[in-house]
């Protein structure tokens, strides 16, 4: 029985997950030996307590004036993982990123009160990197860049539009990049792990689907998590502390699956933190009560769930009954016009002109999913032309509507935003039980549990054995 944790396998070609993603940080390729330490000394008034003592008696209870502590540099060694430094930049690094990516403000009580979590988190990184190095497994740097293209696409962020803010904010390139490389490089390292056990026989995914038949009518979730890893479940203040910081952002508005990119320590962080349908039998009992209390989908956010291993935070995507869940689907493609500057209607330019202009020439004059592809990969494809299958009864109210009544192979009325022109058509349309679960979606889900379950004792084992040399106090490690 898993806790809340379900192992993303999607392909690495499409653990497009960070540059957002946020998904992998293995910038321990560029590890190098730095012998540096450095150590702050707290200055005291020595010479005005030393006055004061001449002058009159000083009580038992007095204490020396002490000056403001000198600022932390930022080459400072927070810890020494098996030979490599991690320093404060790369914890700041790491916060920052955390901040700009989910529109959060960079200040100083976030960043405190996320640094214990950020420091635990890069010493697993630390350790992982050094594990995919050892195996000597390269990631290529088109998987890094497909990465930050999907978690763009899943946010809804124009092409670029990450890596652009982060430039705009100061926050370095390789940070996303490296988190992004580790990740991609893990699920490698647990795939070699597996070996002959990284394959799902028929027999099993045949005991799987009569155990889902004899489910039929009981009621399974959608869910999302982010998992916070504790290690030393005596002493686990620090890792609650951290998990009702990430609550509270996350009640703000922080992108979900944004933040379990980058904080959560499941193999799901992978996905954004995806679990996909899951049944009440497969989840700790905890994480059921408080499911069984929250509403599907509006943003809400568990409160701690303390589960083996950690605390998780959920969130419930959709509810249904095992083998009844009737909806529609269907696929489309599209064509994106974009304006060369941010569109202002009272100021609308000759090339914003034009684009209007050609988007109701194709309105009249297309009618093919093949040409419409065609138009969207002649003006750069800055919106994927495929998204593939959609399900209507997910989508927002007017989306809803606009593609329920749009005919076949007729594209839609141009839908004007500031960056560019949208146009829409739709290939085809089908009824569908979601509940149906293929063979291939069986498959995917015992494969997930199998590569969760390699992935804790993996990284148990890489704890055991590493030597990690604090410079700070940190509780549980």
């Amino acid at each position: 029985m898993r806790t809340a944790s379900k192992i993303a396998q999607s392909p690495v070609s499409e653990i497009v997950l960070l540059l957002r993603q946020k998904a992998e940080r293995l910038s321990c390729m560029r590890l190098r030996s730095l012998t540096l330490a450095c150590s702050l000394t707290a200055l005291t008034l020595t010479s005005v307590a030393h006055a004061a003592a001449h002058t009159r008696p000083q009580s038992a209870s007095a204490s020396p004036a002490k000056a403001p502590k000198a600022p932390e540099p930022d080459d400072m060694i927070i810890a020494v993982v098996n030979g490599i430094p991690l320093t404060k930049r790369d914890v700041d690094n790491r916060g920052k990123l955390f901040a700009l990516s989910t529109g959060l403000p960079v200040n100083q009580e976030l960043m405190d009160r996320l640094r214990p979590q950020i420091i635990r988190q890069l010493i697993d990184e630390r350790l992982r990197t050094q594990e995919i190095l050892t195996r000597h497994i390269n990631i290529p740097p088109e998987q890094i860049a497909a990465a930050i293209t999907g978690i763009e696409r899943r946010n809804g962020m124009p092409e670029n539009a990450l890596r652009d803010r982060l430039a705009q904010d100061g926050v370095s390139l390789t940070t996303l990049i490296d988190q992004i490389r580790v990740q991609i490089g893990w699920v490698q390292v647990l795939r070699q792990e597996l070996g002959s056990h990284g394959r799902v026989s028929t027999r099993e995914i045949a005991q799987r689907e009569e155990a889902l038949k004899r489910q039929d009518g009981r009621t399974e979730f959608n869910l999302s998590e982010i998992f916070v890893k504790v290690e030393d479940p005596r002493h686990a203040e620090d890792e609650l502390a951290f998990t009702n910081t990430v609550i509270q952002e996350l009640r703000k508005g922080a992108p979900f699956p944004i933040v379990a990119a980058q904080f959560s320590q499941s193999q799901t962080a992978l996905d954004g933190g995806s679990m996909g349908w899951v049944q009440e039998d497969e989840l700790d009992p905890s994480v059921i009560a408080m499911i069984q209390q929250m509403p599907v989908g509006a943003g809400a956010i568990s409160n701690p769930i303390k589960v083996p291993g950690g605390f998780v935070i959920i969130t419930v995507n959709g509810k249904r009954i095992i083998g009844h869940q009737p909806g529609h689907v269907i696929t489309i493609r599209q064509a994106f016009l974009p304006f060369e500057t941010p569109l202002n209607p009272e100021h609308v330019t000759p090339q914003q002109q034009q684009a209007l202009q050609k988007a109701m020439k194709i309105t009249q004059t297309v009618n093919t999913c093949d040409a419409m592809a065609a138009i969207n990969k002649e003006n750069g494809e800055k919106r994927p032309t495929d998204p593939g299958e959609l399900q209507l009864e997910r989508m927002n109210e007017q989306m809803r509507n606009l593609l329920d009544t749009l005919p076949l192979n007729k594209v839609s009325r141009p839908l004007v935003s500031t960056d560019g022109i949208d146009l829409i058509m739709v290939c085809s349309k089908k009824d569908k039980n979601f509940a149906d679960r293929s063979p291939s979606e069986i498959a995917d889900q015992l494969m997930n549990e199998r590569v969760e379950q390699t992935a804790r004792q993996l990284d148990s084992d890489l704890h055991r054995k590493a030597m990690i040399d604090m410079r700070i106090k940190l509780k549980g490690v």
